[in-house]
């Protein structure tokens, strides 16, 4: 045996080099290597012949090298499969390669140059001067000394291997485009042209159907190779006509089967096409001259076609029946995966309507709200549980929630869901953001069960979510955290800081000491802007998780008092977002307008017997310099007696109104120190009480209760 091969200290670079060197001919062209490299390459390098019946087991390789400009210095590329490749001496090594391709590969090759580290076994596609493409496993190693440069080794793999590598390549995206792509790059190893038509309702996810061959309708999905086409051809994103449709519907079911078929020249294919502009949509040039056509077909009783891959060759290279075995094995190989992917868009699709109903829609009159969502990836494995929402309350003030579930898809997407609308729920039934936490706390814990959960790729224990009422009136905001960053609060005069929150372990974190949800109330005054936010948009690997919140702060700070908030909302995330998401990034902005001052009044009275008509005689004043309607001023003034003498009647201490005019009309409320629920009764109209709450149900669009730390507020809405 060879030393070379069996000295325990030659590296793996050097084993490669000194095999690739029988290779590379000594003088300037394949001819000057000696007899014994010919007999090398006759043992060990035999061409793959255009003989169906060849042995197709064996790899050819060639070999390129070049200078340290990138240029081909010498080549040996005599074997058949190499025939179009255009290797001169001098030429630039990037004509070569697809356009697409050269500032990846150049890249990699400086790379080698500079480090001395090789690339190995990189699949790569080359172009042949007839503009078809050559499939081949490509090296890049440093030139072994004396020599200069790099040696570029290309193995044109045997189809059958190539069959292997290309159903491996394409199982590994679940996103539709990504895999009719992989699909029609492996395809063209059997062809010059490869396309990829597939049926409209697996773009959009939906159940795809037997269904009658009239109605099929295919979008392409994949085009190779990368070129200038015919005006009028087809080309990925665009629709097929109605009758290319159909034809090809019906050329691959044949005896009420899915079959591959081949029209072996330019005649055929006119003669089944028929129209000019069906043959101007669907053949790719006046080179291509024979077709095979493929179904995908998802297995089934019956089956079900997908789409339609389609090989196209010129005149002087027809198809044999191993070449169609080849194609129909790597096509059946692949529908399963495009099924995958289409189940895996209709996830995606839902996840994502699911998460942009949750997305606050517009402000009001006393707030102005903007938010952004941007998912980490364009398919559903990176949609994920973040969920930021901003909604009215029916006492005036507005709820900004924001959240994240851990992990991704439409488990973590249906939790989200969930939380949110329960959050909304409790929250316009009156409670306290830390009241409503505790609520979501325990539905958490529910939810993640064995079943469910982590085998499901996600998992509700540790959420987290950030809660603040926003009261227009007292420019304020209340605020409960559970294992969320703290919001960043921007004062009017541009002062930036994140608000200071005791940490809490999250939602349903059993394994750790249950903490209460703590309660901040900081001040908001008109001008302030409030940012809440997912940790998708300030983590970053090359900063810490304060030093990325600060960033948060200082960009939000530079957000002008005149500025649209979407757009600045917008600028945010732009500035902030890392340039390789690695979790989904939410923000949501609130710039607090609140009421003007002469648009509120309160009054504090004592719960004595006189204090009905005390707040009557305010109310009516108030209302004459309001202007309101006449039948406002009737009854107003009743609504809030009604509720002063309950408030009197049934609970003790001081007696709190405040009438607010707001937009849409008037908000009165009564606040009092009791903590009983006034329920509307069914009682008649001679009873002896409860007649006021009907009173207040006739007068009103609405009425309800919440509760404060004191007692509770009894506020209703009347039209202006």
């Amino acid at each position: 045996m060879d030393s070379t091969h069996s000295s325990p200290s030659s590296s793996p670079f050097e084993l490669v080099s000194s095999a690739l060197g029988r290779y590379v001919p000594g003088g300037g062209s394949a001819a000057a290597a000696g007899p014994d490299d010919a007999r090398e390459r006759q043992a060990g390098a035999r061409p793959l012949s255009d003989d169906p019946d060849a042995d197709r087991a064996d790899q050819i390789l060639g070999v390129v090298n070049l200078d340290r400009e990138l240029r081909v210095a010498r080549s040996n590329l005599d074997a058949a499969v190499f025939a179009g490749l255009d290797a001169a001496p001098g030429r630039p090594f990037a004509e070569l390669l697809p356009p697409g391709d050269v500032p990846t590969v150049t890249r990699r090759l400086r790379q080698v140059l500079e480090t001395g580290e090789a690339h190995v076994a990189r699949i790569q596609r080359l172009r042949r001067g007839d503009g078809s493409e050559l499939v081949v496993s490509m090296s890049i190693l440093p030139a072994a000394a004396p020599q200069e440069g790099l040696t570029v080794s290309l193995i044109a793999m045997a189809r059958r291997l190539h069959l292997y590598a290309a159903e491996t390549a394409i199982g590994t995206s679940l996103d539709i485009g990504e895999t009719a792509q992989s699909l029609a790059e492996s395809l063209l190893a059997w062809g010059d042209v490869a396309a990829v038509d597939l049926d409209f309702a697996v773009w959009t996810g939906e159940g795809v159907t037997e269904r009658a061959q009239g109605r099929i309708r295919l979008r392409r999905a994949a085009l190779v190779p990368d070129r200038a086409w015919p005006e009028g051809y087809v080309t990925p994103g665009g629709d097929l006509p109605n009758d290319a449709s159909r034809l090809l519907a019906q050329a691959v079911r044949r005896d009420d089967a899915p079959q591959a078929i081949v029209l072996p020249d330019r005649g055929s294919v006119e003669r089944l096409l028929g129209s000019p502009r069906v043959i101007r949509a669907l053949v790719p040039g006046d080179r291509s001259a024979s077709v095979a056509c493929i179904p995908l077909v998802l297995d089934g009783d019956p089956p079900v076609v997908l789409g339609v891959a389609e090989v196209w060759r010129r005149a002087d290279r027809p198809f044999h029946d191993s070449d169609l075995f080849d194609l129909q094995e790597l096509v059946a190989r692949t529908a399963h995966h495009v099924d995958l992917a289409r189940q895996h868009q209709r996830e995606h699709t839902q996840v994502l309507a699911l998460q942009r109903r949750l997305l606050p829609r517009t402000g009001g009159h006393t707030i102005d709200i903007a938010s952004v969502y941007q998912p980490a990836t364009p398919d559903s494995a990176g949609v994920g549980g973040d969920w930021v929402n901003s909604f009215p309350l029916p006492d005036g003030r507005t709820a900004l929630v924001v959240g994240d579930v851990v992990g991704h898809g439409l488990g973590a997407a249906a939790t989200m869901g969930q939380l949110s609308m329960e959050a909304r729920a409790l929250l316009s039934a009156g409670l306290a953001p830390d009241e409503v936490l505790e609520h979501l706390d325990e539905t958490v814990t529910l939810l993640d069960d064995a079943e469910s959960g982590l085998a499901a790729g996600y998992s509700a224990l540790g959420s987290t979510c950030c809660i603040a009422l926003y009261d227009p009136v007292g420019h304020h905001v209340t605020l409960s955290s559970a294992g969320h960053l703290p919001p960043v609060l921007v004062l009017p005069n541009g002062a930036a800081s994140p608000l200071a929150l005791r940490p809490h372990p999250g939602l349903g974190t059993e394994f750790a000491l249950r903490e209460p949800f703590d309660v901040h109330t900081f001040g908001a005054p008109p001008g302030s802007l409030l940012a809440l936010y997912t940790d998708g948009l300030v983590e970053d690997p090359a900063l810490s998780i304060d030093e990325g919140i600060g960033r948060l702060a200082e960009v939000v700070s530079a957000v002008h008092p005149w500025d649209a908030l979407q757009q600045a909302a917008r600028h945010v995330v732009a500035t902030l977002a890392p340039a390789r998401q690695r979790d989904d990034v939410t923000l949501l902005l609130a710039r607090m307008i609140g009421y003007r001052k002469g648009d509120t009044a309160t009054w504090r009275l004592p719960a004595r017997a006189d204090a009905p008509s005390v707040a009557r005689a305010h109310v009516r004043a108030l209302l004459r310099q309001w202007h309101t309607r006449a039948d406002t001023r009737d009854d107003v003034p009743l609504l809030v007696s009604e509720l002063v003498t309950n408030a009197v009647r049934f609970a003790a201490g001081p007696v709190t109104v405040r009438l607010i005019r707001a937009g849409h009309g008037l908000l009165c409320e009564v606040g009092d120190t009791g903590n009983g629920r006034p329920r509307l009764s069914a009682g008649g109209l001679l009873d002896d009480g409860g007649r006021g709450l009907h009173v207040v149900h006739r007068l009103t669009t609405r009425w309800g209760v919440r509760w404060t730390d004191t007692g509770k507020v009894v506020w209703a809405e009347v039209p202006g």
